[in-house]
């Protein structure tokens, strides 16, 4: 099973994730896409390690998701899309194409393990047009991706204030 979980920025995206898998599962995996670049990230970081407990098992990936292991038994918070994306547009050299291929190919290898996704995501595209270049070619891969993502999933969640609106 695939469930897309996407939202703004701490609209309680990750907490609904947790708590869900927490209800799938009594040793959820959770997949780290995220890469610590200044004080505040690590700080925004390590709230969300601290609310996990001991049952969680953590795999810090910030590109090569399809390298781990999982079998059909596991249940995984994938956290998330937005900074997958961003690892990948900047390893690409902002060639937001390249960077979609090889995201699609990782993510529907995860797929093919047969565990329970949880992919958490932003909705980055709600605002405005950037006036800069190189965010919106980021904007066009974040849409992409989650359009790719939410095609797959069984269940796709909104998250806005902390309240969830199932949209599939």
């Amino acid at each position: 099973m695939i469930i897309m979980i996407t939202g703004g920025q701490r609209s309680g995206k990750s907490l609904f994730a947790e708590r869900l898998a927490l209800s799938l599962s009594a040793n959820p995996r959770y997949i780290a896409t995220a890469q610590i670049f200044d004080e505040d990230f690590r700080h925004r970081v390590d709230v969300h390690k601290q609310r996990r407990g001991r049952q969680w098992t953590t795999f810090e990936e910030p590109l090569h998701v399809d390298s781990i292991s999982l079998t059909s038994d596991d249940v995984v918070v994938f956290d998330c899309v937005t900074l997958w994306a961003t690892n990948w547009f900047f390893e690409c050299g902002e060639d937001g194409t390249r960077a979609l291929d090889e995201m699609k190919k990782a993510f529907d290898r995860l797929v093919s393990s047969g565990a329970t996704l949880l992919m958490v995501t932003n909705e980055i595209g709600l605002g405005g047009v950037s006036e800069n270049a190189m965010q919106r070619r980021f904007t066009d891969l974040q849409g992409s991706i989650n359009q790719h993502v939410a095609s797959i999933a069984d269940e796709v969640h909104f998250i806005v204030s902390g309240i969830d609106l199932k949209i599939k």
